[in-house]
Protein backbone atom coordinates (compact mmCIF):
# COMPACT_ATOMS: atom_id res chain seq x y z
CA UNK A 1 0.00 0.00 0.00
CA UNK A 2 1.36 3.43 -0.96
CA UNK A 3 1.65 5.72 2.05
CA UNK A 4 -0.34 8.97 1.85
CA UNK A 5 1.54 11.95 0.50
CA UNK A 6 2.24 14.70 3.01
CA UNK A 7 0.75 17.83 1.45
CA UNK A 8 1.54 20.06 4.44
CA UNK A 9 4.03 22.83 3.70
CA UNK A 10 7.01 22.79 6.02
CA UNK A 11 6.93 25.52 8.69
CA UNK A 12 10.62 26.11 7.97
CA UNK A 13 9.74 28.19 4.89
CA UNK A 14 8.81 31.84 5.30
CA UNK A 15 5.06 31.93 4.53
CA UNK A 16 5.20 34.41 1.64
CA UNK A 17 3.41 32.18 -0.89
CA UNK A 18 0.08 30.37 -0.95
CA UNK A 19 1.41 27.24 -2.58
CA UNK A 20 -0.78 24.68 -4.32
CA UNK A 21 -1.11 21.50 -2.23
CA UNK A 22 0.62 19.01 -4.54
CA UNK A 23 4.38 18.44 -4.63
CA UNK A 24 5.90 18.61 -8.12
CA UNK A 25 8.69 16.14 -8.76
CA UNK A 26 9.20 15.98 -12.53
CA UNK A 27 8.22 17.22 -15.94
CA UNK A 28 8.13 16.16 -19.56
CA UNK A 29 7.49 18.43 -22.53
CA UNK A 30 4.68 20.77 -21.49
CA UNK A 31 3.51 18.66 -18.55
CA UNK A 32 4.47 18.62 -14.88
CA UNK A 33 4.22 15.53 -12.66
CA UNK A 34 3.43 15.45 -8.96
CA UNK A 35 4.59 13.03 -6.28
CA UNK A 36 1.55 10.80 -6.85
CA UNK A 37 2.24 10.51 -10.57
CA UNK A 38 -0.54 12.86 -11.66
CA UNK A 39 0.24 14.89 -14.79
CA UNK A 40 -0.68 18.53 -15.30
CA UNK A 41 -0.70 20.42 -18.58
CA UNK A 42 1.28 23.53 -17.73
CA UNK A 43 -0.10 26.90 -18.84
CA UNK A 44 2.17 28.78 -16.40
CA UNK A 45 5.72 27.74 -17.40
CA UNK A 46 7.00 28.89 -14.02
CA UNK A 47 5.40 32.31 -14.65
CA UNK A 48 6.83 32.71 -18.17
CA UNK A 49 10.23 31.22 -17.26
CA UNK A 50 10.24 27.68 -18.67
CA UNK A 51 9.88 28.67 -22.30
CA UNK A 52 11.44 25.39 -23.50
CA UNK A 53 9.22 23.23 -21.31
CA UNK A 54 10.54 20.32 -19.25
CA UNK A 55 13.22 17.75 -19.97
CA UNK A 56 14.38 19.59 -23.08
CA UNK A 57 17.37 17.69 -24.45
CA UNK A 58 19.16 20.76 -25.78
CA UNK A 59 18.83 22.63 -22.50
CA UNK A 60 20.00 19.64 -20.51
CA UNK A 61 23.05 19.27 -22.74
CA UNK A 62 23.83 22.97 -22.39
CA UNK A 63 23.73 22.65 -18.60
CA UNK A 64 25.96 19.59 -18.63
CA UNK A 65 28.47 21.31 -20.88
CA UNK A 66 28.41 24.44 -18.71
CA UNK A 67 28.98 22.37 -15.57
CA UNK A 68 32.25 21.09 -17.03
CA UNK A 69 33.62 24.62 -17.02
CA UNK A 70 33.83 27.34 -14.39
CA UNK A 71 30.80 27.87 -12.18
CA UNK A 72 31.81 31.20 -10.64
CA UNK A 73 34.81 33.52 -10.45
CA UNK A 74 33.11 36.92 -9.80
CA UNK A 75 33.10 39.93 -12.06
CA UNK A 76 36.62 40.87 -11.01
CA UNK A 77 37.77 38.67 -13.89
CA UNK A 78 36.76 38.16 -17.51
CA UNK A 79 34.98 35.02 -18.65
CA UNK A 80 33.88 34.33 -22.21
CA UNK A 81 30.24 33.19 -21.76
CA UNK A 82 29.01 36.48 -20.28
CA UNK A 83 30.79 38.51 -22.93
CA UNK A 84 29.40 36.31 -25.70
CA UNK A 85 25.89 36.58 -24.27
CA UNK A 86 26.18 40.36 -24.06
CA UNK A 87 27.31 40.47 -27.69
CA UNK A 88 24.35 38.29 -28.68
CA UNK A 89 21.82 40.53 -26.94
CA UNK A 90 23.34 43.64 -28.49
CA UNK A 91 23.09 42.03 -31.94
CA UNK A 92 19.43 41.19 -31.36
CA UNK A 93 18.36 44.56 -29.96
CA UNK A 94 18.76 48.34 -30.00
CA UNK A 95 21.27 48.18 -27.15
CA UNK A 96 24.98 48.89 -27.04
CA UNK A 97 25.68 47.75 -23.46
CA UNK A 98 24.47 44.96 -21.19
CA UNK A 99 24.59 44.39 -17.43
CA UNK A 100 23.73 40.99 -15.95
CA UNK A 101 22.15 40.42 -12.56
CA UNK A 102 20.07 37.72 -10.85
CA UNK A 103 16.39 38.60 -11.29
CA UNK A 104 13.88 40.90 -12.91
CA UNK A 105 13.44 43.09 -9.85
CA UNK A 106 17.21 43.56 -9.67
CA UNK A 107 17.28 44.44 -13.37
CA UNK A 108 14.69 47.15 -12.82
CA UNK A 109 16.52 48.50 -9.76
CA UNK A 110 19.68 48.67 -11.85
CA UNK A 111 17.79 50.39 -14.68
CA UNK A 112 16.61 53.05 -12.23
CA UNK A 113 20.21 53.66 -11.16
CA UNK A 114 21.46 53.92 -14.74
CA UNK A 115 18.67 56.37 -15.60
CA UNK A 116 19.36 58.53 -12.56
CA UNK A 117 23.12 58.50 -13.14
CA UNK A 118 22.60 59.65 -16.73
CA UNK A 119 19.96 62.24 -15.78
CA UNK A 120 22.16 63.72 -13.07
CA UNK A 121 24.88 64.21 -15.65
CA UNK A 122 22.66 66.25 -17.95
CA UNK A 123 20.38 67.97 -15.44
CA UNK A 124 21.91 67.84 -11.97
CA UNK A 125 20.59 66.17 -8.80
CA UNK A 126 17.08 67.61 -9.18
CA UNK A 127 16.54 65.40 -12.26
CA UNK A 128 15.89 62.13 -10.42
CA UNK A 129 12.19 61.24 -10.46
CA UNK A 130 10.93 58.00 -11.99
CA UNK A 131 7.38 57.59 -13.28
CA UNK A 132 5.47 54.31 -13.69
CA UNK A 133 1.90 53.64 -14.83
CA UNK A 134 -1.32 52.36 -13.29
CA UNK A 135 -1.41 48.57 -13.54
CA UNK A 136 2.37 48.24 -13.49
CA UNK A 137 4.36 45.49 -11.81
CA UNK A 138 8.12 46.02 -11.70
CA UNK A 139 9.18 43.96 -8.67
CA UNK A 140 9.10 43.79 -4.88
CA UNK A 141 12.39 45.40 -3.85
CA UNK A 142 12.10 48.85 -2.30
CA UNK A 143 12.66 50.83 -5.49
CA UNK A 144 10.67 48.51 -7.74
CA UNK A 145 7.88 48.14 -5.18
CA UNK A 146 7.43 51.91 -5.27
CA UNK A 147 6.86 51.54 -9.04
CA UNK A 148 4.46 48.58 -8.65
CA UNK A 149 0.74 49.34 -8.62
CA UNK A 150 -0.36 46.78 -6.04
CA UNK A 151 -1.57 48.59 -2.87
CA UNK A 152 -1.71 45.34 -0.85
CA UNK A 153 1.95 44.67 -1.70
CA UNK A 154 3.02 48.24 -0.91
CA UNK A 155 1.11 49.11 2.25
CA UNK A 156 2.96 46.94 4.81
CA UNK A 157 6.33 48.34 3.76
CA UNK A 158 5.74 52.08 3.68
CA UNK A 159 7.58 54.38 3.50
CA UNK A 160 8.85 53.16 0.14
CA UNK A 161 11.72 54.56 -1.88
CA UNK A 162 11.21 58.22 -2.69
CA UNK A 163 11.15 59.95 -6.03
CA UNK A 164 9.02 57.28 -7.73
CA UNK A 165 5.42 57.94 -8.78
CA UNK A 166 2.60 55.99 -10.41
CA UNK A 167 0.23 57.83 -12.75
CA UNK A 168 -2.73 56.90 -14.94
CA UNK A 169 -2.18 55.39 -18.39
CA UNK A 170 -3.18 58.70 -19.91
CA UNK A 171 -1.08 60.84 -22.20
CA UNK A 172 -2.45 64.12 -20.80
CA UNK A 173 -1.55 63.08 -17.26
CA UNK A 174 1.88 62.08 -18.47
CA UNK A 175 2.37 65.38 -20.28
CA UNK A 176 1.67 67.22 -17.04
CA UNK A 177 3.91 64.92 -14.99
CA UNK A 178 6.94 65.03 -17.29
CA UNK A 179 8.85 67.96 -15.87
CA UNK A 180 12.08 68.03 -17.85
CA UNK A 181 13.97 69.49 -14.89
CA UNK A 182 12.99 66.83 -12.35
CA UNK A 183 12.07 63.59 -14.18
CA UNK A 184 14.86 61.14 -15.00
CA UNK A 185 12.91 58.22 -16.46
CA UNK A 186 9.57 56.66 -17.38
CA UNK A 187 9.19 52.88 -17.03
CA UNK A 188 6.48 50.80 -18.69
CA UNK A 189 5.64 47.23 -19.67
CA UNK A 190 4.58 46.99 -23.33
CA UNK A 191 2.25 44.27 -22.07
CA UNK A 192 1.32 44.50 -18.40
CA UNK A 193 1.52 40.96 -17.04
CA UNK A 194 0.56 41.10 -13.36
CA UNK A 195 -1.59 44.13 -14.20
CA UNK A 196 -4.13 42.07 -16.13
CA UNK A 197 -2.37 41.08 -19.39
CA UNK A 198 -3.05 44.53 -20.85
CA UNK A 199 -1.38 45.38 -24.15
CA UNK A 200 -0.55 49.07 -24.01
CA UNK A 201 -1.98 51.01 -26.93
CA UNK A 202 0.63 51.47 -29.64
CA UNK A 203 -0.17 55.12 -30.20
CA UNK A 204 0.06 55.76 -26.45
CA UNK A 205 3.51 54.20 -26.28
CA UNK A 206 4.64 56.19 -29.32
CA UNK A 207 3.51 59.42 -27.68
CA UNK A 208 5.36 58.44 -24.49
CA UNK A 209 8.49 58.03 -26.59
CA UNK A 210 8.01 61.41 -28.27
CA UNK A 211 7.52 63.23 -24.97
CA UNK A 212 10.43 61.56 -23.20
CA UNK A 213 12.80 62.17 -26.09
CA UNK A 214 11.81 65.82 -26.40
CA UNK A 215 12.42 66.41 -22.67
CA UNK A 216 15.61 64.33 -22.31
CA UNK A 217 13.95 61.71 -20.13
CA UNK A 218 15.03 58.06 -20.33
CA UNK A 219 12.41 55.53 -21.44
CA UNK A 220 12.69 52.11 -19.81
CA UNK A 221 10.84 49.11 -21.19
CA UNK A 222 10.27 46.31 -18.69
CA UNK A 223 10.20 43.20 -20.91
CA UNK A 224 10.85 40.80 -18.06
CA UNK A 225 7.68 38.83 -18.83
CA UNK A 226 6.85 39.83 -22.41
CA UNK A 227 10.37 39.68 -23.89
CA UNK A 228 12.44 36.92 -25.49
CA UNK A 229 9.89 35.33 -27.78
CA UNK A 230 6.78 35.38 -25.62
CA UNK A 231 4.87 37.62 -28.07
CA UNK A 232 6.21 35.94 -31.21
CA UNK A 233 8.94 38.57 -31.60
CA UNK A 234 12.32 38.51 -29.91
CA UNK A 235 11.28 41.64 -28.02
CA UNK A 236 7.83 43.14 -27.64
CA UNK A 237 9.04 46.61 -28.61
CA UNK A 238 9.58 45.36 -32.17
CA UNK A 239 5.83 44.93 -32.59
CA UNK A 240 5.07 48.55 -31.76
CA UNK A 241 8.05 50.12 -33.49
CA UNK A 242 9.19 52.11 -30.45
CA UNK A 243 12.77 51.87 -29.20
CA UNK A 244 13.51 52.52 -25.52
CA UNK A 245 16.74 53.80 -23.99
CA UNK A 246 16.89 50.95 -21.47
CA UNK A 247 15.23 47.53 -21.44
CA UNK A 248 15.09 44.91 -18.70
CA UNK A 249 14.90 41.14 -19.21
CA UNK A 250 14.75 38.09 -16.95
CA UNK A 251 12.29 35.18 -16.64
CA UNK A 252 13.13 32.84 -19.60
CA UNK A 253 16.64 34.12 -20.33
CA UNK A 254 18.53 31.26 -18.67
CA UNK A 255 16.01 28.44 -18.88
CA UNK A 256 15.03 28.55 -15.21
CA UNK A 257 18.40 29.51 -13.75
CA UNK A 258 18.39 32.90 -12.00
CA UNK A 259 19.41 35.69 -14.35
CA UNK A 260 18.31 39.19 -15.26
CA UNK A 261 19.73 41.65 -17.76
CA UNK A 262 19.72 45.39 -18.36
CA UNK A 263 20.18 46.49 -21.97
CA UNK A 264 20.98 50.14 -22.64
CA UNK A 265 21.93 52.49 -25.43
CA UNK A 266 25.40 53.99 -25.37
CA UNK A 267 23.94 57.44 -24.65
CA UNK A 268 22.68 56.45 -21.19
CA UNK A 269 25.10 53.59 -20.52
CA UNK A 270 28.13 55.84 -20.92
CA UNK A 271 27.16 57.65 -17.73
CA UNK A 272 28.03 54.58 -15.64
CA UNK A 273 31.53 54.34 -14.22
CA UNK A 274 33.43 51.60 -12.34
CA UNK A 275 31.92 51.26 -8.88
CA UNK A 276 28.52 52.74 -9.79
CA UNK A 277 26.83 49.33 -9.69
CA UNK A 278 27.77 45.73 -9.05
CA UNK A 279 26.73 42.13 -8.49
CA UNK A 280 28.44 39.06 -7.09
CA UNK A 281 26.70 36.42 -9.19
CA UNK A 282 25.36 38.27 -12.25
CA UNK A 283 26.61 36.98 -15.59
CA UNK A 284 28.64 34.14 -14.10
CA UNK A 285 30.10 31.64 -16.57
CA UNK A 286 27.76 28.73 -15.77
CA UNK A 287 24.49 30.66 -16.02
CA UNK A 288 25.66 32.71 -18.99
CA UNK A 289 26.65 29.55 -20.89
CA UNK A 290 23.17 28.14 -20.45
CA UNK A 291 21.57 31.48 -21.32
CA UNK A 292 23.48 31.57 -24.60
CA UNK A 293 21.77 28.34 -25.61
CA UNK A 294 18.34 29.58 -24.50
CA UNK A 295 18.61 32.96 -26.22
CA UNK A 296 19.72 31.26 -29.44
CA UNK A 297 16.64 29.03 -29.30
CA UNK A 298 14.18 31.78 -28.39
CA UNK A 299 15.43 34.13 -31.10
CA UNK A 300 15.29 31.49 -33.84
CA UNK A 301 12.86 32.70 -36.56
CA UNK A 302 11.27 29.24 -36.62
CA UNK A 303 10.52 29.42 -32.91
CA UNK A 304 9.07 32.91 -33.26
CA UNK A 305 6.86 31.84 -36.17
CA UNK A 306 5.66 28.90 -34.08
CA UNK A 307 4.74 31.19 -31.19
CA UNK A 308 2.78 33.49 -33.49
CA UNK A 309 0.95 30.57 -35.10
CA UNK A 310 0.08 28.71 -31.90
CA UNK A 311 -0.66 31.99 -30.13
CA UNK A 312 -3.19 32.89 -32.83
CA UNK A 313 -4.77 29.44 -32.40
CA UNK A 314 -5.01 29.98 -28.64
CA UNK A 315 -6.46 33.46 -29.05
CA UNK A 316 -9.09 32.22 -31.50
CA UNK A 317 -10.01 29.41 -29.12
CA UNK A 318 -10.44 31.82 -26.21
CA UNK A 319 -12.55 34.20 -28.26
CA UNK A 320 -14.77 31.31 -29.40
CA UNK A 321 -15.07 30.23 -25.77
CA UNK A 322 -16.11 33.76 -24.79
CA UNK A 323 -18.90 33.65 -27.38
CA UNK A 324 -20.18 30.41 -25.84
CA UNK A 325 -19.83 31.47 -22.21
CA UNK A 326 -21.09 34.40 -20.19
CA UNK A 327 -18.30 33.71 -17.67
CA UNK A 328 -15.61 35.40 -19.80
CA UNK A 329 -15.78 39.18 -20.13
CA UNK A 330 -12.65 39.88 -22.20
CA UNK A 331 -9.70 38.25 -23.96
CA UNK A 332 -6.37 40.09 -24.16
CA UNK A 333 -2.73 39.56 -24.98
CA UNK A 334 -0.34 38.74 -27.77
CA UNK A 335 1.46 35.58 -28.87
CA UNK A 336 1.54 33.09 -26.00
CA UNK A 337 0.99 35.78 -23.39
CA UNK A 338 -2.80 35.77 -23.07
CA UNK A 339 -5.34 36.59 -20.41
CA UNK A 340 -9.07 36.37 -19.82
CA UNK A 341 -11.25 38.36 -17.46
CA UNK A 342 -13.72 36.09 -15.67
CA UNK A 343 -16.87 36.87 -13.74
CA UNK A 344 -16.02 34.81 -10.65
CA UNK A 345 -12.84 34.92 -8.57
CA UNK A 346 -9.95 33.73 -10.73
CA UNK A 347 -8.61 31.62 -7.86
CA UNK A 348 -11.71 29.42 -7.90
CA UNK A 349 -11.43 28.70 -11.62
CA UNK A 350 -7.70 28.02 -11.26
CA UNK A 351 -8.35 25.54 -8.43
CA UNK A 352 -10.93 23.61 -10.47
CA UNK A 353 -8.65 23.56 -13.50
CA UNK A 354 -5.79 22.25 -11.37
CA UNK A 355 -7.95 19.40 -10.11
CA UNK A 356 -8.69 18.54 -13.75
CA UNK A 357 -5.01 18.61 -14.70
CA UNK A 358 -4.38 22.15 -15.99
CA UNK A 359 -2.10 24.68 -14.29
CA UNK A 360 -2.98 28.37 -14.60
CA UNK A 361 -1.93 31.57 -12.84
CA UNK A 362 -3.90 34.70 -12.01
CA UNK A 363 -3.20 38.34 -12.83
CA UNK A 364 -5.51 40.01 -10.35
CA UNK A 365 -8.72 38.92 -8.69
CA UNK A 366 -10.64 38.31 -11.93
CA UNK A 367 -7.98 37.74 -14.59
CA UNK A 368 -6.42 34.40 -15.56
CA UNK A 369 -3.08 34.29 -17.37
CA UNK A 370 -2.15 31.72 -19.99
CA UNK A 371 1.64 31.48 -20.22
CA UNK A 372 2.42 28.02 -21.62
CA UNK A 373 5.91 26.95 -22.66
CA UNK A 374 6.68 28.42 -26.07
CA UNK A 375 7.21 24.92 -27.47
CA UNK A 376 3.57 23.97 -26.87
CA UNK A 377 1.65 22.52 -29.82
CA UNK A 378 -1.74 23.60 -31.12
CA UNK A 379 -3.11 20.21 -30.05
CA UNK A 380 -2.00 20.76 -26.45
CA UNK A 381 -3.48 24.27 -26.52
CA UNK A 382 -6.80 22.80 -27.62
CA UNK A 383 -6.60 20.19 -24.87
CA UNK A 384 -5.92 22.87 -22.27
CA UNK A 385 -8.72 25.12 -23.46
CA UNK A 386 -11.21 22.25 -23.11
CA UNK A 387 -10.16 21.83 -19.48
CA UNK A 388 -10.38 25.57 -18.92
CA UNK A 389 -13.86 25.77 -20.39
CA UNK A 390 -15.05 22.94 -18.15
CA UNK A 391 -13.49 24.68 -15.14
CA UNK A 392 -15.30 27.91 -16.01
CA UNK A 393 -18.58 26.04 -16.18
CA UNK A 394 -18.01 24.84 -12.63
Amino acid sequence: MTPPVNTAITPSLLPTYKRAPMELVGGEGVELIDSEGKRYLDFTSGIAVNALGYGDAGLQQAMKAAAEGLIHVSNLFRTAPGEQLADKLVQLSFADRVFFCNSGAEANEGAFKIARRWARGIGGPAKHEIIAFRGSFHGRLFGTLAATDRPNYRMPFRPLAGGISIIERDIEDLDLALNAETVAAVILEPIQGEGGMRVLDTEFVRRVRELTKARQIALIFDEIQCGLGRTGRVFAYEEIGVTPDIMTLAKPIAGGLPMGAILASEVVASAMQPGDHGTTFGGGPFVASVALHVVDRLSDPRMLAHVREVGAHARAGLEAMMERSDRIRAVRGRGLMLGIDVTEPAAEVIARAREAGLLLVSAGDHTIRLLPPLVITAADVTRGLKILEAALAG
